[in-house]
């Protein structure tokens, strides 16, 4: 096999060589190389300590306690190359951080300490027999690209037979492993999701009995694990096995409460039970929608059933008002995980407005209040989310009333929203009128959008201008 590598990535490894030290690939690099993939973060792992890196590489930084030294990349931007001096980890009493930290002796001290066989692999490349990639010749220097068939693979945990079997194996004793950081369980999946694969059963075990303490480890970033197996290629295997993990419990025990709720009903159209419907709602919604805010909305966006669901007496099932409950939640979950408040405004009003109603009888005036509960910027994704809540429910995917909507969301986007809107302002109201700055202004701007939005003036300036002149 030819592996191709950025020059940068030479120079490193070159001036690790000529200073006397090891120097290795390491971890996800290795794997995403071996999988024939781009590898956007490249880690290396070496003998060399935090304070003899620095002397090789002046301009690199060093801010934290486990040895790890960033080098700036060529291009502004890109994530930096780490380098972590081989070290062994003592003690994680409380399930995030080990206590102690020492310098290993070498690497299969280091190798033995990560999480998953497939990120336990090193690179070890040769220094000579280096050619340039073809394919990049005509590239800038900082962009060029080198390959080489000379490397040798330290495999000690069989990572590349779990590679070929797509399997996600935890290095030594998963239980270990994850009392170590226990956010490697959510990891696991996150991987999971991002290459199709699948827990190895031990593993899969050992993270159900476990699951209890990813309650440890900080809400940031636990959120940021699970928006990255929604933002992943294959969100709704992730949130399968986020469920099969039981991490679903302890993450988002409101939305394990809705598998099983019936709501199967004489002349409604759902033939699935809510968790079910949830989760191919989110299925279909990645179809067309990366945002994984979006994403995990549609998941979650029937999570007030269960607690509204009424049985009437001629068997019909109803969940009146379901979508109040469900915008109460999403903002504990928003809130729970730490959202940002642009993530939390957004995701609540997808959740609180999406029972939003198609009827060809809809008034402009009622079309421009739900853009306006929406927010324009919202509008694109709340459709999407009907899509995905449709074809989840087992529906086609649109409807000629749907179409029709969105024609009309297009049409009213055509009229102004606001007195801001209109084409003249309260300066030309003053001018016009030859009066003094006050209430009258605004009176008389109200007034003009009024007739706007009554379609019996148009938003002209010329036209909006002869009209003060009737005042």
């Amino acid at each position: 096999m030819i592996i191709q590598l950025p020059k940068k990535v030479k120079e490193i490894l070159d001036t690790f060589e000529k200073g006397g030290f090891e120097i290795y690939i390491a971890g996800g690099a290795v794997r995403d190389i071996l999988l024939g993939k781009i590898v956007y973060d490249w880690d290396f792992t070496t003998n060399a300590t935090p304070e003899e890196m620095q002397k090789l590489f002046p301009d690199s930084f060093y801010d934290n306690v486990f040895g790890t030294v960033g080098i700036p990349p060529e291009i502004e931007g890109e994530r930096p190359y780490e380098i972590t001096t081989y070290r062994t980890e003592y003690g994680y009493s409380d399930s995030r951080r080990p206590d102690k930290v020492k310098w290993g002796k070498n690497l299969e001290e280091d190798l033995e300490r990560r999480d998953f066989t497939i990120n336990a692999m090193a690179l070890k490349i040769d220094s000579g027999h280096w050619t340039l990639d073809s394919s990049k010749k005509s590239k800038k220097t900082r962009d060029q690209r080198l390959e080489t068939s000379d490397y040798e693979i330290i495999d000690l945990f069989n990572g590349r037979t779990d590679l070929e079997k797509k399997f996600i194996r935890a290095v030594g004793d998963p239980k270990k492993r994850f009392s170590e950081d226990a956010l490697r369980m959510m990891r696991a999946v996150r991987i999971a999701a991002e290459l199709n694969f699948k827990i190895e059963p031990k593993t899969l075990a050992s993270i159900q009995k476990n699951s209890h303490l990813i309650n440890k480890i900080a809400k940031e970033r636990v959120r940021d694990e699970l928006l990255k197996i929604l933002a992943s290629p294959h969100p709704y295997q992730g949130m399968l096995l986020f469920r099969e993990s039981k991490l679903m419990d302890e993450i988002l025990p409101e939305m394990e409460k809705c598998f099983g709720i019936g709501q199967k009903s004489p002349g409604r159209h759902h033939i699935y039970d809510v968790g079910t419907h949830s989760l191919l709602s989110l299925k279909f919604v990645s179809e067309i929608n990366p945002d994984p805010v979006v994403r995990l909305a549609t998941m979650i966006h029937d999570i007030g059933k269960p607690v509204t669901r009424k049985v009437q007496n001629n068997g019909v099932v109803t969940f009146y008002n379901h979508e109040l409950v469900s915008g109460r939640i999403a903002k504990d979950i928003a809130k729970r995980l730490r959202f940002s408040k642009k993530q939390a405004e957004k995701f609540y009003k997808l959740v609180r407005y999406h029972q939003f109603t198609v009827n060809e009888n809809q008034t402009d005036s009622a079309i421009r209040r739900f853009i306006r509960k929406v927010e324009l910027e919202n509008v694109e994704d709340m459709l999407d989310l009907r899509i995905g809540d449709r074809l989840g429910g087992g529906a086609r995917e649109t409807s000629w009333r749907l179409e029709e909507f969105k024609k009309r969301l297009v049409e009213v986007q055509k009229q102004p929203f606001t007195v801001h809107d209109l084409k003249i302002s309260g300066n030309d109201v003053m001018k016009e009128l030859n009066i003094s700055p006050g209430p009258k202004v605004g009176e008389v701007l109200e007034k003009l959008f009024e007739e706007v939005v009554e379609k019996n003036l148009e938003n002209e300036k010329d036209t909006l201008l002869k009209r003060l002149k009737e005042f």
